[in-house]
Parts: C-alpha cells; sequence; structure tokens
C-alpha cells in the first residue's frame, strides 16, 4: 500500500521558460521536484545570460499560451499577459526614388497577433510561480557533470560565487549526488543531458550553424517617452542576403537584430566607419532617424555577434528515466519565432502523454508507473521528433521569406488568395501556413502536408485559368484566322509604324 502511495521524484536541468514550465506541470500533479540551473538565479539582474545578451526578443503564440494555461495558473497568465505587446502583423520598410516608405502586412485576416515578451519577464514570473510551489526545490549555480540513466543518478558539480570548493582537490568544486524517478533536460542547445543521454541512447543527432550571425541594438523611446514607430507590427528591413528586424519592448523601445552573413560581420568589424553607410544603404530610416550614429557604431563593437544554429535529434528519451525538451532536443532558427512556443508545447504533449498511459494513477504500483512512463516517453519521442524536425524545417524556409520574399509578387498574391478563402469560405477549412503554425496547436508536421496539398491546388487552379487562356485563344485563332494570322499581325503593325511617320511628316512640312 506504501508504494502505491509513493511519490514520483523528478529532476529537471535547466531553469530557463521551458523547464520552469515543466516543473510547474510535474508539481501539480503532485511529483516532488527539484530543479537545477548552471547560472545563478535568473530573476538577479547580475547574472549573465549563457551568451552574454539578452537575447532576441521572444514571440508567444498560441501553442506557447495554450501550454500554459494548461499548467491551470492563471494568475501566472495574467502577469505575463500584462507584460506583453500584441503583434498584428509585419511592417515591410524600404525606400524608393528616394522616399521611405512602409507597408504592412497583417498576420491574420482575423485579426488574431502574435505577442511581444521579454525573455526575463516571463522566466521571472514562472520562478515566481515555482517558489511558491511547496513541492518544488530549486538550486542555482548547479553544473550537471555526470549521469547514469540505469541507475537513475546524476551529477551536480555546486559552486556558489565566492564560495572555496570543498573537496579533495582544491581545482575540483563540490559534487552533489542526486537519485530521481526520472530526469528532464531542458538545459538549451548545448545541452548536458542530452549529452550525457547519448552515452545511452542511439541518437541520430544533427547540428547546424547556418552562413548568418546577428547582432543585437536597441531603438530607444521617442524624447516623450513613446515608441518611435509603431509598437503592434514586427518591423522587417528586408534585404536578398540578410535583414533587420525590430520587436517592440513593454519600456518603449525596440530590440532589434541585424541578421547577415559572416562575411558582411567580416567586413563591418575591419571597417566600422562604414557601418552607418551600410544601414543607410540596406536599411533606410533606421540610422539616423531611429538609431544615432554614434549609438549605431556603440551597440554593433560591444555587442557580440553570435551564430544561428540549428538541432535535430531522435529519439528524446532514453527507457524511463530521461526525456529531453526544448533547444536540448530541437534547437529551431529564429525566423518563425516557435523556439519558445514549440518548447512550451513539447511540455503540454509530454504531460498529455503521462497521463494518457496513467502515469499518474494513483492505484499504480511504482513498477508499474515505470512502464508506463517508458510507453509514455516513446510515444512523446514518435511523435515529437516528427514535428520538431518539421518546425526546424519550417523556420529555416522562413528566413528567405523574411529577407525577401515578403516583397515577391508571387508571395503577396498566393497570400492574398489564401487569405481570401479563409475569410469568405471559412468551410473549405483553408488557411496561410503562418496562421496554422501561430494560431493553431496543429501538429507542425500536419502543417507542411497542408500547405503542400494547398499550393499543389492553388497551382492547378492557376495552370486551368492559363490553359483557359491559351484555349480562348485558339479557338478565336481558329474561328477568325484572318484576324489572327501572323501577316495579319505584320499589316498592322506596318499600318501604325506608318501612321506614325505620316504625322511626323506632317508636323515637319
Amino acid at each position: 500500500m506504501a508504494e502505491t502511495q509513493k511519490k514520483q521524484k523528478v529532476v529537471i536541468v535547466g531553469a530557463g521558460p521551458v523547464g520552469s514550465l515543466a516543473a510547474l506541470y510535474a508539481a501539480g500533479r503532485g511529483d516532488d521536484v527539484e530543479i537545477y540551473e548552471l547560472r545563478g538565479d535568473l530573476r538577479d539582474a547580475a547574472t549573465i545570460p549563457l551568451n552574454f545578451t539578452k537575447s532576441i526578443n521572444l514571440a508567444l503564440s498560441e501553442r506557447g499560451l495554450t501550454a500554459m494555461q494548461q499548467s491551470s495558473r492563471q494568475e501566472l497568465i495574467d502577469k505575463v499577459m500584462r507584460e506583453t505587446i500584441p503583434m498584428h502583423g509585419r511592417m515591410i520598410h524600404g525606400r524608393d526614388l528616394g522616399q521611405l516608405w512602409e507597408a504592412a502586412q497583417a498576420y491574420d485576416v482575423h485579426g488574431r497577433a502574435i505577442n511581444a515578451v521579454d525573455r526575463g519577464t516571463l522566466n521571472n514570473a514562472l520562478l515566481d510561480e515555482l517558489e511558491k510551489t511547496p513541492n518544488v526545490k530549486m538550486f542555482f549555480n548547479h553544473k550537471l557533470t555526470g549521469a547514469d540513466f540505469k541507475e537513475n543518478k546524476a551529477w551536480f558539480e555546486r559552486r556558489l560565487p565566492g564560495e572555496e570548493p570543498i573537496s579533495n582537490s582544491s581545482n575540483r568544486a563540490t559534487e552533489i549526488e542526486v537519485s530521481f524517478d526520472y530526469l528532464i533536460g531542458a538545459d538549451g542547445a548545448h545541452s548536458a543531458s542530452r549529452y550525457h543521454m547519448m552515452k545511452f541512447a542511439r541518437v541520430d543527432y544533427q547540428q547546424e550553424y547556418i552562413d548568418t550571425l546577428w547582432c543585437e541594438f536597441r531603438i530607444p523611446p521617442s524624447d516623450d517617452g513613446n515608441f518611435r514607430i509603431s509598437p503592434n507590427h514586427l518591423h522587417i528591413w528586408p534585404g536578398k542576403e540578410f535583414m533587420f528586424i525590430a520587436l517592440p519592448s513593454a519600456d518603449k523601445s525596440f530590440t532589434c537584430t541585424l541578421f547577415a552573413p559572416a562575411s558582411h560581420y567580416t567586413d563591418l568589424e575591419s571597417s566600422p566607419q562604414n557601418l552607418v553607410e551600410f544601414f543607410d544603404l540596406h536599411f533606410p530610416g533606421v540610422c539616423p532617424d531611429l538609431i544615432t550614429p554614434d549609438a549605431l557604431k556603440e551597440q554593433f563593437i560591444i555587442n557580440p555577434h553570435l551564430p544561428l544554429i540549428s538541432i535535430k535529434c531522435k529519439p528524446h528519451h532514453f527507457g524511463s528515466s530521461v526525456v529531453i525538451l526544448g533547444d536540448a532536443a530541437h534547437a529551431v532558427l529564429p525566423f518563425y519565432g516557435q523556439g519558445l512556443n514549440a518548447g512550451l508545447e513539447d511540455v503540454r504533449v509530454l504531460f498529455d502523454l503521462l497521463d494518457k498511459h496513467d502515469v499518474y494513477d494513483s492505484e499504480a504500483s511504482m513498477y508499474n508507473r515505470t512502464l508506463s512512463r517508458q510507453a509514455a516517453f516513446e510515444a512523446y519521442t514518435n511523435q515529437r521528433s516528427a514535428d520538431t524536425h518539421a518546425i526546424n524545417d519550417l523556420s529555416k524556409q522562413n528566413y528567405l521569406e523574411m529577407r525577401w520574399g515578403v516583397k515577391s509578387p508571387l508571395y503577396k498574391l498566393r497570400k492574398s488568395v489564401e487569405e481570401a478563402l479563409d475569410r469568405h469560405l471559412p468551410s473549405l477549412g483553408w488557411q496561410t501556413q503562418y496562421s496554422r503554425v501561430s494560431f493553431s496547436t496543429q501538429r507542425y508536421s500536419d502543417v507542411i502536408q497542408a500547405a503542400q496539398r494547398q499550393g499543389i491546388v492553388l497551382s492547378l487552379c492557376l495552370g486551368s485559368v492559363v490553359a483557359s487562356g491559351i484555349g480562348a485563344t485558339a479557338l478565336l485563332m481558329w474561328k477568325y484566322p484572318r484576324q489572327f494570322s501572323p501577316m495579319c499581325a505584320i499589316r498592322c503593325s506596318l499600318r501604325q509604324l506608318g501612321s506614325v511617320w505620316a504625322n511626323v511628316l506632317r508636323k515637319v512640312t
């Protein structure tokens, strides 16, 4: 009887948004949760992010919101949403014939928006909620150094700032051993959890650094304390090989990012005096209108120039003892704004499957719960790996669309047709790919299939229109051969040319 009442002990590595939400889910189901974070308390302003920057602003959309709502912490949701700024679409910037222009492109025909949120604001709210939860313990400044996923043990190196190591060797920090029923790895793209899991599981692993670096900039509020440009749009200055984007922040500033091939960064690093000219040529209206030349140069020099990594792997688990979520399982490029949302959705999908497989059946023995957990983890890998591979591919494709496709007539035509069908014939279930990704919880792999089907239908329809036009022309040529014959066309052209010359001669004489 005692065995049936025993709680699971869950160890979570990583106290970012994904790990923190996973801790809330597990704690809400009665587990004893311990969360270990490599850095200091992330709510402390003195804690330095791993990449030494506040990082790309986050875009919270339907998938992330749904995952947070299913944690049953409404106060948490309300607190986060009060600090978000809705973005209803893109604002494309450019310059023609010396005149600056901007053009809005709505994300959704039904007026839905994605929400710009500061990473720290979201993370702090989650950690505050965890701190109020009695069956959760948080350990900062703890680095995962080893794990045995057959014996369900992990080792963490503990080194607090200013603390002398307590060890036989003065060169090593204190190491503690932690046991668990299962471990969740949510410790980012360079995951120690994944590294140690790969010693036990046969993991297919693919890592790619694309030929693009990014650097963060800031557009300050105006002198009267307001936004300098529309706060309800994601602003894009597109280029064929690069782009500059700006997302609104709660303090009325914009967090901006320059994405460009490494060769452009190399050129600008060697000749920083050309930076203002580079921006004026490719991102008109940014400098000096929004960022002063001195501030632009200073931020480019001080802020790091960072790479973008893409990671795919499978499986996402080993046995019943470990599962990885978020960037640890699938680091995605930021161009669909789905990195955070996919990670939060991982949490929802994982715990939905744990519930479905009766892992939280209070009448089950720990042995049966272990078997159920293994089945749930396997189902999670089978479902989620397909979807995270899909969003990885979609994010890479969307980079081309953002930096150039948004100005393409073909892109605008397809978007207009799909939005018209969505608005006027909703029974067809027709939506843009963007709407399916950002405003639904449809599986990412299903989104790709739906977009492909719609593309085929649109191509067939366009082909039918072209074929009908050719057929109609052929019919007219057959019915009126003299009017449509080549000689007739030549005669018509000669008559027009003769008329022009006659007019010229009359004016001359």
